[in-house]
């Protein structure tokens, strides 16, 4: 197993999907304004019907991949060609293998942080913290009913009738001339196969503080809608390009995956 592989090697390690098992997920749902998702959805994605966006933290103690870590995830409700899926603005991990994987295959918009998951009773909470900013915290109670109940409805109906969750994300790479890109940001468009062995709800409150490096406040919370608590399997599909992008219309939304650079 050195630095150049056999093909044997290459077969052996080959896995077409990324399964974790027995995942375990804190995601906490709330309502922004149409103004906010009108300035962070990147073209071609537009605004979803209802401007919704979506948090979570999660522990993933096994993978078909032999890596377990946290993560932490920010997303908002996009549509693409009629078809409704969760952009990805921000994606913290605990391993340097998983940020590797989900940047360099599918575009994930992953850093390195400190990210924090328990569950105590009816009481579960998860917070994710980098240069010394705790910038995301959910605390939930998971008595069966969420902050808002027509939401809640709304959320229980699209579990019965579809577990799958659409994933767009944007794959660049910048040019080492410090020109633009190595070649036009593509649109990438995956799905992931949610299979919860127990689902509870309930409801939440969601706190993002302002931080140079990780500016999930610049997404304002109308209202938090609720929480999901769950443990299962979850598995990464192949992901396919459905669009190429202009650099120059990129270019605004291209810094997601690093943090603020200053000049001295």
């Amino acid at each position: 197993m050195g630095f150049v592989k056999s093909l044997e090697e290459i077969t052996k390690a080959y896995q077409q999907t990324a399964i974790f098992y027995d995942a375990e997920m804190l995601t906490v749902y709330f309502e922004t304004t149409p103004e906010v998702m009108k300035r962070l959805l990147p073209p071609p994605l537009k605004p979803a019907m209802f401007p919704i966006g979506g948090a979570f933290v999660a522990n993933y103690p096994k993978t078909n991949f032999g890596v377990t870590y946290l993560e932490s995830a920010l997303f908002l409700q996009a549509e693409y060609n009629g078809e409704e899926g969760a952009y990805c603005l921000a994606m913290p991990v605990t391993n340097d293998m998983a940020l590797i994987l989900g940047r360099e295959v599918f575009g994930y918009p992953k850093k390195m942080a400190d990210i924090h998951m328990k569950r105590d009773g009816e009481k579960a909470e998860g917070w994710t913290e980098r240069h010394n900013t705790r910038f995301f915290e959910i605390k939930a109670r998971l008595t069966g009913r969420f902050n808002d109940e027509g939401a809640q409805k709304l959320i229980m109906e699209r579990m019965a009738s579809n577990m799958d969750m659409v994933v767009y994300n944007f794959k660049y790479f910048p040019a080492p001339g410090r020109d633009g890109f190595d070649y036009n940001p593509r649109l990438i468009r995956e799905v992931v196969e949610v299979r919860p062995n127990s689902v509870e709800m309930g409801s939440a409150e969601l706190v993002f503080r302002p931080s140079d490096h990780d500016p999930w406040a610049d997404v304002e919370v109308s209202r938090v809608l609720g929480a999901v608590y769950s443990i299962g399997n979850n598995t990464m599909l192949p992901g396919s390009v459905v669009a190429e992008v202009d650099q120059m219309s990129f270019a605004p939304y291209a810094f997601m995956k690093v943090d603020s650079l200053r000049s001295e």
